[in-house]
């Protein structure tokens, strides 16, 4: 993901800017350029609700008594992302960012109010989303399948294909853009459009 300018998307109106980045992609495309584009629009977003914030406000948990911050997310769906596209799909034995086995929720309860942190957080949210990219560009179709024995992937136990890792990916980001939502209004009150 090239950083680029972002549109502001805290318009006056409410109504979509001509620049944002998430207006005109395909419309009519594919299973594979839906899900794809579909994907990108939710990491846009992603990065769009948490542009413009420093560190403290990154890491601030607007709706105790969660855990629940910003850099959390970001941190949270970096660990997704590697999960589901570099362990699951590519077979690849990378350890976890920030979880483990005695800190199951590090990727929250490691989001604290230090630019590095930020920084290096969404670092490692590009690069997955990078690699995810590659991966889904390069697979020859969306049937490939992994195996996910623990079903720690929502497989029920068993084989799951890309299909539906990538629809569980736009699944997770959807749902947790509800979360971005509400905490970007308790940091400063802006609204997306």
């Amino acid at each position: 993901m090239a950083t680029t300018r972002r549109a502001d998307m805290f318009t006056a109106d409410g109504k979509p800017s001509d620049d944002d980045p998430r207006e005109n992609g395909p419309t009519l495309g594919d299973e594979r350029t839906t899900l794809v584009e579909t994907l990108r629009f939710a990491r846009l977003t992603l990065e769009m609700k948490c542009e413009g914030l420093d560190a403290e406000a990154m890491a601030r948990r607007s709706v105790p008594p969660s855990t629940m911050s910003l850099l959390g997310l970001v941190r949270h769906l970096a660990e997704v992302e590697r999960a589901t596209f570099r362990v699951l799909m590519a077979g690849q034995d990378v350890p976890k960012l920030y979880c483990s086995d005695t800190d199951r929720d590090g990727d929250f309860d490691g989001a604290v109010a230090d630019p590095r942190v930020v920084a290096e957080a969404w670092d490692a949210w590009r690069a997955e989303a990078d690699f995810a990219n590659r991966f889904v560009a390069e697979a020859p179709s969306l049937d490939i399948t992994a195996e996910d024995p623990l079903n720690q992937h929502g497989s029920g136990g068993g084989a799951t294909s890309l299909r539906e890792m990538l629809v569980g990916m736009v699944w997770e980001y959807g749902r947790h853009m509800g979360h971005v939502d509400l905490l970007r209004e308790r940091i400063d009150g802006r609204i997306g459009q």
